[in-house]
């Protein structure tokens, strides 16, 4: 019995399951060459059909997306176009992805910019390309089963590079909306704060009225008023504004250098600001003016608050200009403030400044205890009959009685300018 002599190579291969091998590069060149084949011959199809894609993607917008609905209503024409183009560059970008590159990328960008100019959302700019994106590829699966079904397989190898080319597009038009909305953001910005600048300088003319009550969100109509904040920079913090003007009060903040203004309209009804609580920061200085007619005296109501701010004292404090009204005759004109200082309190001033000190605190001093030398004595913690004879030298010196109303009145204005004035210097 002979037994059967088997070779080596038998051996190995015998009963053993083949295993496939990966596909060589040669026949995955193959295959990518076909799938761009019939991937070029569904793109050609599209663009001969061009106008019919465009209408079925504006018909899909009308009947999805409502914002896009607004727009078609307003100018169908345009948007037409719009979406024309924007399916051309595509197509045409899967036959030539490196010659239409440029030219889709342009074609995105110009469409998010000028989507952002006219403030479609953006969530439906993007929906609209992730709309188009889906009908090519829906029209290119279906020109391909029309003409050639058996090469419908082969589409799969190029699916990857469809869909990246449209969240390419879709981060470049979301990249341009942004930006755009961005400039946009800035020059309205910068034109709210030119148009609040001439308010408050009182340069407006009566044409930029409209615009400045839209562009500010206040009426043109109305009673305002105007605060004037001064201090350092955190001072005159968000907070800090929030604590300055009641809560639920409509105003529009001015950023100055040194000076920040709020533009108030008074609810209806009050005749007057009311003043902010205790809890603001120290150092900060609070001007409060009295309120005008319509937005355009607002430069006048900011002539009273800078007056208001100029009797706040250096440490800091709140003035509202209707509770000191002689002070702010000082303000509003210093050098006739001096020269009634000079005029009425000369005499004292001149003493030595010990001397001139004590009679300047008494006499303050009585006057703020309503003209009580009772009182006036227990806050200096003297006798009331010190009080009165210091009052006396007072007249002496002045050439002033304070009990006559009329030299009461010059006295009290002359104080007043005094320590205005010297705290300024």
């Amino acid at each position: 019995m002979h037994h059967a002599v088997r070779s080596r190579a038998a051996i190995r291969t015998a009963g053993l399951t083949p295993v496939p091998r990966p596909r060589t590069p040669s026949v995955a060149s193959l295959m990518d060459a076909d799938a761009l084949r019939v991937l070029h011959r569904a793109a050609r199809g599209l663009l001969d059909d061009l106008p019919g894609l465009t209408d079925r993607l504006v018909a899909l917008l009308r009947e999805q997306e409502p914002a896009y609905r607004t727009a078609l209503t307003k100018d169908p024409a345009a948007t037409w176009q719009e979406a024309h183009r924007s399916l051309r560059h595509s197509v045409t970008s899967l036959l030539d992805p490196r010659g239409a590159r440029d030219a889709a990328r342009r074609c995105s960008w110009r469409i998010g910019t000028t989507r952002a100019e006219q403030g479609l959302p953006l969530d439906a700019l993007l929906h609209a390309f992730r709309l188009g994106g889906s009908l090519v590829w829906q029209r290119l699966v279906e020109e391909t089963s029309r003409t050639a079904p058996e090469d419908v397989r082969l589409l799969v190898h190029v699916a990857a590079d469809v869909w990246n080319f449209v969240d390419e597009h879709c981060t470049l038009v979301a990249d341009a909306y942004r930006q755009t909305e961005w400039q946009l953001s800035r020059r309205r910005e910068n034109r709210a704060r030119l148009l609040a600048a001439g308010l408050l300088d009182g340069t407006s003319r009566i044409a930029d009225l409209p615009e400045a009550a839209q562009a500010l969100e206040l009426p043109e109509q109305g009673r305002y008023a105007v605060v004037a904040v001064a201090g350092t920079h955190p001072a005159r913090s968000t907070a800090v504004r929030a604590a300055v003007v009641p809560e639920g009060t409509r105003v529009h903040w001015h950023t100055g250098a040194e000076v920040d203004y709020g533009i108030v309209l008074l609810a209806a009804g009050d005749d007057e600001l009311p003043l902010p609580g205790d809890a603001l920061p120290g150092g900060l200085r609070v001007g409060i003016g009295s309120p005008v007619e319509g937005l355009a005296a607002v430069g006048d109501a900011r002539g009273l608050a800078d007056t208001a701010l100029g009797i706040c004292p250096e440490h800091g404090g709140t003035v509202r200009l209707a509770d000191h009204l002689p002070a702010a005759l000082v303000v509003a004109a210093p050098e006739l403030g001096r020269s009634l200082a000079d005029r009425v309190l000369g005499p004292l001033l001149r003493l030595e400044p010990a001397d001139r000190d004590v009679l300047l605190d008494t006499l303050t001093t009585w006057l703020d205890c309503d003209g009580s030398a009772q009182r006036a004595g227990e806050r200096l913690y003297c006798h009331r009959n010190t009080v009165l004879n210091r009052l006396r030298r007072c007249e002496q010196l002045t050439s002033h009685s304070l009990s006559r109303p009329a030299d009461l009145v010059q006295i009290t204005l002359a104080l007043t300018a005094h320590h205005l004035l010297t705290a300024q210097s």
